[in-house]
């Protein structure tokens, strides 16, 4: 079974998420603070992480940011009790697959934890498919998420790697923006959708160097990878 990670600083939530998560069939390591949080991560490999963002010694996108450096193709959910737009967007823009906003009905949050999963399985009965793109002066390896192009490599997150393969598989051609959500999100939600487009954005700035690439957004239909 996949292992997960928690961290969170109350300790009744904590405990209690733990023991629920057990329960259901994932073995969960429990953290109470950021730093403890970060030294499981080292110790240990995890298939999923939550993280809450309000903690002592180290803050839920601190450790996160963290978690993103070591280049461990990991997923993240965010469990936080804000629900502010700009702490909704600073938790996709660090790197998270979900972010679910306290209190939550605990069996929603294993579904998020569930789908999740299922989208960073690995289908070993799936047609092979290309795996190497070329973009321009740039070639994207998905399987290693890195995009190259000069001597010069940026390692992508799982998102941005996925959005990007979809993007090549369609080069020239429109994607819905319901479809590109669908298929790397799971669904086509407000938040999903917002935090698609912090991940357009920085697609756009990685490629920025080959003005011959562009990624269009198309009014009322969804975007389109143009290159030529």
């Amino acid at each position: 079974m996949p292992n997960l990670l928690l961290v969170e600083d109350d300790a009744n939530l904590g405990s209690l998420l733990q023991e629920y998560l057990i329960d259901k069939g994932f073995p969960t390591d429990l953290a109470t603070d950021g730093q403890k949080g970060w030294q499981s991560f080292v110790d240990k490999s995890y298939d999923l992480c939550i993280f809450d963002v309000m903690m002592p010694k180290k803050d839920g996108f601190s450790l996160a940011k963290e978690v993103r450096m070591t280049g461990r193709d990991v997923p993240i959910i965010f469990l936080t009790a804000k629900s502010m737009k700009e702490d909704t967007m600073q938790g996709f823009r660090v790197g998270a697959d979900d972010y679910v906003t306290k209190p939550f009905d605990r069996e929603e949050l294993l579904l998020r934890i569930e789908a999740i999963l299922r989208r960073y399985k690995k289908q070993p009965d799936a047609p092979e498919e290309a795996k190497t793109f070329q973009v321009g002066q740039y070639t994207f390896d998905y399987d290693h998420q890195q995009l190259s192009a000069n001597d010069k490599s940026v390692r992508l997150t799982s998102k941005e790697s996925e959005l990007l393969k979809l993007f090549c598989q369609n080069l020239n051609q429109p994607i819905s923006r319901s479809f590109a959500l669908k298929t790397i999100w799971g669904d086509d939600s407000y938040f999903n959708a917002r935090s698609m487009d912090v991940y357009i954005t920085k697609l756009r700035k990685y490629l920025r160097e080959d003005t011959s690439i562009q990624i269009m957004n198309l009014h009322g239909e969804g975007f389109k990878l143009m290159v030529g």
